[in-house]
């Protein structure tokens, strides 16, 4: 086989590579909400400083992990810590499915080493959280659909039961797939009063949107945990030996600055396909 065809054949081999890898991303990111955006927040848990310090480790960890994707970060909130590190902090990562790789990060990560702010170089244990939510559209303005509405009119009443108009000039306006009931009768025309019934409609409709966002958040968010020993969903280990271990998939790493300095693939790839196996 002569040099150009060896290189043809390489290079269609590697384009066959990309394309079942395409097709297997497609696959494990096709989820809702996988292809959104992200905001990534950490929260420093057990450990004092050196926890504060580690949570500092993750943030740039994960920065640098969205940079090498060509993603764009943000820092949305920062909490610095009282001697070192942070208390808190908020990424925003922009890019595709940003939300769908981040996901497996979700959890409680914890570290092993030597503490550089002990001054008898003892090992000690950090703890961090990582919480990762799509950033959700906003609720949209209302639109309302007209054959989603029973209107109804009657005679206007004022204090103590009098009819203020002897014509039907209230209005009361029922959205028939949420049952919100909605009337207007102080305007001194039926035309009137409808359009103000029905801007208290919009507001009440995008009211019950924006609750129902909250709790989507919430769900996505999931149960609270405790920042410590018992709920990690990975270790990095670097005392008395170099390992990344995932608690939920074991996939190892053993080069545990590689990891730390943004090579996340090999477990997020991991955590995706243990979660397609085991959903």
């Amino acid at each position: 086989m002569g040099e150009g065809s060896e290189k043809d054949l390489l290079g269609a081999i590697k384009q066959a590579e990309a394309k079942i890898q395409e097709i297997e991303l497609k696959n494990l990111l096709s989820m809702e909400h996988d292809q959104l955006n992200a905001f990534v927040s950490f929260s420093s848990g057990a450990g004092g400083v050196d926890a504060q310090d580690w949570t500092e480790m993750l943030m740039r960890m994960y920065t640098r992990w969205a940079t090498n994707k060509g993603f764009k970060v943000t820092v949305a909130e920062y909490s610095p810590g009282d001697e070192a590190g942070v208390k808190s902090a908020t990424l925003h990562i922009e890019g595709p499915y940003a939300f769908g790789f981040l996901k497996s990060e979700k959890g409680v990560h914890r570290l092993v080493r030597i503490s550089p702010f002990d001054a008898n170089h003892r090992r000690h244990t950090s703890f961090s959280l990582v919480e990762v939510l799509p950033e959700l559209p906003p609720a949209e303005d209302i639109e309302i659909n007209p054959d989603d509405l029973r209107i109804d009119t009657f005679n206007a009443s004022g204090h103590g039961g009098q009819n203020v108009q002897k014509n039907d000039t209230a209005v009361r306006i029922t959205h028939i797939p949420t049952g919100l009931v909605v009337a207007c009768q102080n305007e001194r025309s039926q035309g009137l009063n409808r359009a103000m019934a029905m801007k208290i409609l919009s507001s009440r409709l995008q009211d019950l949107a924006n609750v129902q966002l909250a709790e989507e958040e919430k769900k996505l968010r999931g149960p609270r945990v405790s920042i410590e020993w018992g709920n990690q969903i990975r270790s990095y280990v670097l005392q008395p030996y170099t390992l990344v271990k995932d608690n939920r998939t074991g996939y190892e790493v053993g080069s545990v600055d590689r990891v730390l300095e943004g090579d996340l693939d090999e477990l997020i790839w991991a955590y995706l396909k243990w979660a397609v196996k085991n959903k």
